[in-house]
């Protein structure tokens, strides 16, 4: 009952974080009857097209088996010195079919849920040792899908070896008249068509079970709410813990921006609720540049700084705001704000000068600046 209501609790779809854990613990996608049928394909085709070669080199390895004297059956070292080159002459025999189907059997798991490697699978786990527990998994909904299909296959499968030895009946007690050579080499034929015929069953099941077992991964997979929430906590921060990174970052950007205050030519200001700190090096910029900016508090902050370091403060409310809304610290000014920063800079310096030279300064202008 628990197990199906928390079933009913899993709707939301697994996040990439909850894939991955998985893939890692070896929990992807795998069908057993798309493994089957690609081992038996390839072993099949490749009996009957190297199915010559192999049931020659067993025929004169059988024939040369049987071909022992009498002194290599008493000497015990003989015997096994014997045995184990035949073996050894067998298996190079074979091993062109080993090693196709080694191949066929490692990539069409690949070819379903890609490769992957985990050792957790083979850990001990006691729950599972638990028979009250096995007989419990023994009636699940799951177990009687896998018992039907497993019959179902049985029988699909038996009925189709059935047919196969019943058509290759004659050939199959025929062997026994025929030479050993030419006998191995009919078996392994009849083998290798045996393998194909079967194999056209076993992709019928597969193309069954390959859909039901990625259907059943996602199923497994999916998260209940609570769980897609505590994740995104996990991964992005709590809001508290955001807000604190926000604060600080934002208070650490603050500290900077009054460090370049001082290096300001002038502050623009509203002149109490803007404030915009603007610095013009010709031989390094193309435009003035915003090197810090405030409103209220922080606009106050601006002009207390830039009043301890000595920094000229103009009022030009319209140009002020233009130049806090339009223009992040850090970049140039647009170019529609040329002419009226040109303005107050041109006036900042010949303010400088004649304070300088101890001459009579200059009139404020007024800024001819109209926002839009």
């Amino acid at each position: 009952m628990s197990d199906t209501a928390d079933r009913h609790d899993r709707t939301e779809q697994a996040t990439p974080k909850r894939l991955e854990e998985a893939r890692r613990d070896g929990r992807i996608p795998r069908s057993r009857d798309l493994t089957a049928a690609a081992v038996m394909l390839t072993a099949g085709v490749a009996l009957l097209t190297l199915g010559d070669s192999i049931g020659m080199q067993l025929g004169e390895l059988m024939q040369g088996s049987l071909r022992l004297s009498r002194e290599q059956v008493l000497d015990t070292e003989q015997l096994v010195a014997f045995f184990a080159a035949q073996a050894g002459k067998a298996l190079w025999a074979i091993a062109p079919i080993l090693l196709i189907t080694l191949v066929a059997a490692l990539g069409a798991p690949m070819s379903l849920g890609g490769w992957s490697f985990s050792t957790k699978p083979m850990t001990p786990d006691l729950k599972r040792m638990n028979p009250v527990s096995g007989l419990g998994r023994m009636f699940k909904l799951r177990a009687l899908v896998e018992l039907g299909k497993a019959l179902a296959k049985f029988a699909v499968v038996a009925g189709v070896g059935t047919l196969v030895l019943w058509m290759n009946l004659d050939a199959l007690l025929g062997l026994g008249s025929e030479s050993t050579e030419k006998a191995i080499v009919h078996a392994i034929y009849i083998t290798g068509q045996a393998l194909v015929a079967l194999t056209a069953a076993l992709i019928l099941i597969a193309a069954v079970d390959v859909p039901f077992q990625i259907w059943q991964h996602r199923q497994d997979m999916k998260m209940t709410k609570e769980e897609v929430r505590r994740e995104h906590k996990e991964s992005e921060g709590s809001p508290e813990m955001k807000g604190r990174i926000r604060a600080m970052q934002r208070e650490m950007a603050e500290r900077r921006m009054m460090q370049d205050v001082p290096q300001a030519d002038v502050i623009v200001v509203n002149p109490t609720h803007y404030a915009v700190a603007l610095r013009y090096d010709e031989k390094k910029m193309r435009a003035p540049r915003v090197v810090a900016k405030g409103v209220d508090l922080m606009a106050a902050r601006i002009r207390e700084v830039a009043s301890e370091h000595k920094v000229p403060i103009f009022e030009a409310p319209p140009l002020a705001r233009a130049l806090h809304r339009s223009v992040e610290i850090g970049d140039e000014i647009s170019a529609g704000l040329y002419v009226a920063v040109a303005q107050v800079l041109t006036y900042i310096y010949q303010l400088r000068a004649a304070l300088r030279d101890h001459m009579t300064p200059p009139s404020a202008p007024t800024i001819d600046f109209t926002e839009t």
